[in-house]
């Protein structure tokens, strides 16, 4: 069974991790990214940071559109799904389709569920289970991986 370990380890790491969805992979350079992107959402995508509370473009507006990645394009989330959650952070009770997939965040010694753009990879932010019906989900996204389409 000890020999065994490595690969089921290998195996649980990529089966949180990677594909969740048939989204065709987008795989750039990161130079590609740094001319792509401004500081911030370069830092926020491809680095995992978070921007500040109450900052970021999106998390007061009220704009009926499609939210898209900043990375690649995406569509990610339709702002009829956006609500008030009170965080600072624009907030969704679920995704466009299967363009949004979920890995395991350990960092800053806590587990948390980190999503990402099913295309890129881009960060975008956190799911918790604090939301409302009809998911319970809260999907808290950095306004700086996203763009936005009005309708």
């Amino acid at each position: 069974m000890k020999k065994h370990l490595p690969f089921f380890a290998i195996f649980f790491f990529v089966s949180t991790t990677w594909a969740q969805s048939d989204i065709q992979k987008q795989v750039k350079s990161d130079s590609y990214y740094k001319e792509k992107l401004s500081d911030e959402q370069y830092r926020v995508t491809r680095k995992h940071d978070t921007e500040r509370a109450f900052t970021g473009k999106y998390w007061n507006s009220k704009t009926e559109g499609i939210y898209t990645c900043v990375g690649c394009d995406l569509e990610l989330f339709d702002s009829k799904t956006k609500f008030k959650s009170g965080t600072g952070w624009p907030s969704y009770y679920t995704y466009i389709d299967n363009h949004v997939e979920k890995s395991t965040d350990q960092r800053f010694g806590m587990s948390r569920d980190e999503v990402h753009c099913a295309r890129c990879n881009a960060h975008l932010g956190h799911v918790f289970d604090d939301g409302p019906q009809p998911t319970g989900l809260r999907y808290c996204i950095n306004s700086a991986s996203l763009d936005f389409k009005p309708r």
